[in-house]
């Protein structure tokens, strides 16, 4: 039996793979879930299909799952949220749902990135819109939305201030087949989760180029430099970087073509032009806009980033793809 916190339904916002894969994920938690979309006309698709046929085909909806586009609605029937809508529209939907929260409420979200224009965490972001007093918290970590949706073995990471709030959100997400570690991090999980899309584009970049395996562990590893420097200067934990929603989500995401921003960097690497990439893609490649940002807020702190920097630049067409690799090939030489 379903304890009564387990029994309270959850509000997935945001319809993508991500999205989807969650939802999907929280109803089989036997979670009453409602899964939300802005696109009525596909909301009604997946309504009548009963699974993401554009992202997720092949993978049928739970029963418990409902879908819909009325956010109004939702907002004022429930109060858990699980927020999974791209980093430009994250501001947005949470002034959307906030007159509508109690003071009961729980709003975690499973976006990756930093807040375009302002190169915010989400945390920060979620703080100014829904205040102090609305229990928050972010879950990341190692994952594609496929094989979450087809019930592989996963870990993942929920993260919050305040730890009994991460280990609520934990135990929406738990099964035997999730592991869910928990931690009070919140600034160093959501920095690994935001870098580890902008590393995973410099190594799509370089296997696009053919250089072999060598220079894409080279830049897996140096991308984990950079990554610790930038967190342990904005509060995150050195130990952090090290767990799922480091190293782990930064290994995962350079490595396998399942993942957009890879797929990005390989196009790139190729000669072929970033529009008609994310074109292909259909869906949001978070390391592209977070690029920018990131590299605004390590120059905010004066924390050195070379291999963002020169991904940032390949990204809004300063360089090619060679000209970054010969600029870091020419830094000057220092010890590891």
């Amino acid at each position: 039996m379903p304890s009564t916190s387990q029994s309270k339904p959850v509000a997935v916002l945001g319809a993508g793979s991500w999205g989807t894969a969650l939802a999907i994920l929280l109803a089989r938690n036997n979670i009453s879930t409602h899964l939300w979309g802005h696109d009525p006309a596909r909301i009604a698709r997946m309504e009548h299909d009963r699974e993401n046929t554009v992202y997720l085909p092949g993978v049928p909806f739970p029963d418990s799952l409902q879908v819909g586009d009325n956010l109004v609605e939702l907002a004022g029937k429930v109060d858990r949220f699980l927020v999974v809508v791209p980093s430009h529209a994250f501001r947005e939907t949470l002034e959307f749902i906030k007159p509508k929260l109690s003071a009961s409420a729980e709003v975690a979200w499973a976006t990756k990135g930093l807040e375009p224009g302002s190169h915010k965490l989400l945390s920060q972001v979620a703080a100014e819109v829904l205040g102090d007093n609305i229990r928050t918290a972010v879950v990341s970590g190692p994952t594609f939305a496929r094989e979450v949706a087809q019930n592989l073995p996963t870990a993942v990471t929920a993260a919050s201030a305040d730890e009994a709030v991460a280990e609520e959100v934990a135990n929406w997400l738990r099964n035997d087949r999730v592991r869910v570690y928990t931690n009070t991090d919140i600034i160093g999980v959501q920095l690994g989760g935001a870098i580890k899309n902008v590393i995973a584009i410099a190594a799509g970049i370089s296997d696009g180029l053919g250089f072999g395996a060598n220079a894409r562990v080279a830049l897996i590893t140096r991308g984990l430099a950079e990554l610790t420097r930038l967190g342990v200067a904005i509060g995150g934990h050195p130990e952090t970087f090290m767990g799922l929603a480091g190293v782990g989500d930064l290994i995962l995401t350079c490595t396998d073509d399942q993942s957009r921003n890879r797929r990005v960097g390989i196009g790139l690497g190729k000669g072929r032009k970033l529009v008609e990439i994310l074109g292909e893609l259909g869906q949001e490649a978070e390391g592209v806009n977070t690029a920018r940002e990131l590299l605004a807020l390590a120059q905010e702190h004066g924390v050195d980033m070379p291999i963002t920097e020169q991904t940032a630049r390949v990204l809004v067409g300063e360089c090619s793809p060679q000209e970054a690799v010969e600029a870091l090939l020419s830094r000057e030489p220092k010890p590891e």
